[in-house]
């Protein structure tokens, strides 16, 4: 029966998601620091940090989704979050 069990229901895989999902967090975080304050040396070194894990071998053998596609994906989602938050701002002053 244990043979049926689901791939998420295994504790490595879920470690392993749990990592990479801590990452994003903390790369989301550091990303929005950053566009709100650019002389943010921490954010910004905290931002490379953990485009280096993104990149890095530990991280492939984590997760199957591409490194430097995530970290696109996370740049751009800030970048548009960003502008439809200053675009709903603006919008509700009218």
């Amino acid at each position: 029966m244990a043979a049926n069990k689901n791939l998420a229901e295994n504790p490595y895989e879920r470690l392993a998601n749990a990592i990479v999902l801590q990452a994003v967090a903390d790369y989301r975080a550091a990303l929005k620091k950053v566009k709100h304050n650019p002389g943010n040396q921490d954010a910004i070194n905290e931002a490379l940090q953990l485009e280096k894990f993104f990149r890095s071998q530990w991280y492939e053998m984590l997760t199957k989704v591409d490194g430097e596609y995530l970290i696109r994906r996370l740049q751009e989602e800030i970048r548009q979050s960003e502008s439809i938050r200053g675009n709903k701002n603006k919008s509700s002053r009218r």
